[in-house]
Order: C-alpha cells, then structure tokens, then sequence
C-alpha cells in the first residue's frame, strides 16, 4: 500500500488572559440601540439578563493593558512548544490567525505591520533566517483556515513542520457602546503541525470551505454612540443574521467535510465548534445531527469554554482542542485514533470545517 503525507498535530498550547471580567462589569456601561442611536431605556441589568439567556456567557477574558495580540499567541506558542518538547528552530513555517494585529490598550488603531507571524518569531528567540512567516486574516475561522493552508504546505512536499496560532484580542475592537461588546474576549491557541507518511489515514483527512458575500453581518463601522467621532471604528456584528446564516450553513459544510473523508456523524468523537453563543452552537449540532436522521443530539459531543471565556475569534478553536486534549475540560476527552470535527463560522462569511483522526 502507498504511503500518503499527512498533517499531524504534534503539540498543542493555549493562552487564557488571566483578567477576569464578569457580566456584572457592564452594569455601568452605557449601551446605545443600534437602530436608533440613543441610549437604551432598559436597565443593564436586563440587558444582561437576556444577554446571558441567549449567550450563556457569564465572563470572559481580557488581556492586561500591557500586553497585545502577538504577546498572547507567543505565550500560547510557548506553551505547544514545552508541551511537545519540540525545538522551535526546527519551524519552517509559521501562520498567525487574528483580525487586527497588535491593537495597544487604549487606541484604536490596527497595527499590522510587521506581521504577527513575524513578531512572534522574534518573541520566541528564534533565529532561523528561512522560516517563512505570514499572517491569516479570516475572520473567527482563521485558525482552522491557517490550518487548511499548512495542510497544503506540508502535503506539497516543501514544509515538514510548522507552527499554526490563533490569537485576538477582541476586547480593544468592539464597540463599547453596544450590547455586544459583552460577547467579545480575548485569547490564543497554538498547534504544531508535521508531515508524516502513512500507509493509513492519520491526521487532517478532509476539510471542507463555504463563502458567502454578505459584508454586512460582520464588519467594520462607527459606534452607535453618535457622538463618537466617524475616524474611529469599531468591530460590528448583526447577530440575529449571523445565527441564522449559521444555522442554514453550518451543518451543510460539516456533513460535506465528513463524505469527503468517507465517514458518518457516527464515527466522530467530538466537535469542536467556535465558541460563539451556546445557543446557536446547540442548534447548529442539532441540525447536523438531523441531517443524519437523527432528532436528538449527545450534548457530550460538543465541549464549550463560551461560558467563561466568552468569543476569543480566532482563539476559541485551537484553545479548546488544547484544553480537551490536556484534560482540563471536565467529562471531555480525546483518545488515540478518535475522529473529530473542527469548524468556525465567521466574517466575511466564511465557514472552515476539518476531520481530523488522531494518531494511534
């Protein structure tokens, strides 16, 4: 039987910020209706109330002032690093996932230059002039899109290792005026990845991709405090249409994911999803089960971090597949030879899902 090159994850880290800001942070906030530009007339606390009944996010995870994006995903680099015990001069590439660089606290303005993927080599002390650097901007799907590209990277041929980050700090970009500031956190999750022949499926087995032109949903824009100067803008988000063009989308590409690789929902283990709204993440699981026939969904399938560490983009991903697979989620564990799912759903709209099967 012919050998195959597959990407295998060898070592996984992740950063959680250590600031702690609970629900009950925004209780002095002052939140702007969206459609009208004036100040709510609802008291926060029942704007929290709802909140948290449509969110389940009870806190989440700020970065320190002193820190920005590229210093969050070293930290989770640093800890694949010393999980894997792999020497970090033998990267030959490294992919940085994340929407708005190095955001200093108290300014809005992106700073993407240099890449992050550069940065966090220097960071990391690394010195090996040939390690190719480059960033993924892709929305909450950007990891598991950076992981696609380092798929094609290793299976070419050209690349044997390499290091795949996910890092936002979301919490600098979001309006401070509209509700949804509440869902947004911050974060980082790392993955090392190799090439390895095998004479049997191992690793990345199929991914499957789904965009959408609907600039709208996510994006860019003023605040809804009209007195905020129009210079500076703010990370957008119209969430009922975002859960519902998730839940028409999702599950489509997750079960496309699975027939390319062959498999049934059956055979999987866990599914791993972007940590954006429990709710919506509940419904899309159960419509991917229904697809199958199924009317009924095992919840233990599906582990979630949103409850306290609230949407970290580009992070939730690779930081829960670390969390899982270093036993720090209770009732969740991944085992050699398991088959599990990795999908996001974000701006743009894009929609990223990955089989992968964990080695033997």
């Amino acid at each position: 039987m012919n050998k195959k090159i597959y990407t295998v994850i060898v070592g996984t880290g992740s950063y959680v910020p250590t600031r702690i800001i609970t629900n009950e942070f925004f209780l002095d906030a002052e939140f702007f209706d969206p459609a009208t530009n004036q100040k709510f007339e609802t008291p926060n606390s029942e704007i929290i109330r709802k909140f948290f009944e449509i969110t389940n996010i009870e806190e989440r995870r700020y970065a320190e002032d002193d820190q920005v994006t590229s210093d969050l995903a070293t930290l989770a680099a640093r800890d694949a690093i010393e999980t894997s015990g792999i020497d970090p001069e033998t990267f030959e590439f490294i992919l940085v996932a994340h929407n708005f660089g190095d955001m200093i606290s108290g300014l809005v303005q992106p700073d993407l230059c240099p890449s992050l993927a550069n940065r966090v080599k220097t960071k990391l002390g690394i010195n090996n002039h040939s390690v190719l650097t480059n960033d993924v901007t892709s929305g909450c799907p950007g990891w598991t899109t950076a992981m696609i590209i380092a798929d094609a990277y290793l299976k070419s041929g050209i690349f044997k290792r390499g290091l795949v980050i996910g890092a936002d700090v979301l919490s600098r970009v979001a309006d401070p005026y509209d509700r949804d500031k509440m869902i947004f956190s911050d974060g980082a999750g790392a993955a090392i990845v190799e090439a390895v022949e095998s004479d049997v499926p191992v690793g990345i087995l199929s991914h499957s991709c789904r965009s959408d032109h609907d600039h709208n949903m996510l994006n860019v824009g003023f605040s809804v405090n009209p007195k905020i100067p129009k210079e500076h803008q703010y990370l957008k988000m119209l969430g009922s249409k975002v859960y519902a063009y998730a839940l028409s989308t999702v599950p489509g590409v997750v079960k496309d994911s699975l027939d390319k690789a062959g498999l049934h929902l059956d055979n999987v283990g866990k599914v791993l999803i972007h940590q954006a709204n429990e709710k919506m993440d509940e419904a899309i699981l159960s419509r991917v089960f229904k697809l199958y026939g199924k009317r009924e969904y095992d919840k233990n399938i599906m582990p979630m971090t949103i409850q306290r560490y609230g949407n970290s983009s580009t992070a939730t991903v690779p930081t829960l597949l670390d969390l899982v697979l270093k036993d720090k989620m209770e009732d969740h564990q991944i085992s050699k030879g398991d088959i599990i799912i990795l999908t996001s759903v974000g701006a743009g709209m894009t929609i990223n899902s990955i089989v992968y099967k964990m080695p033997e």
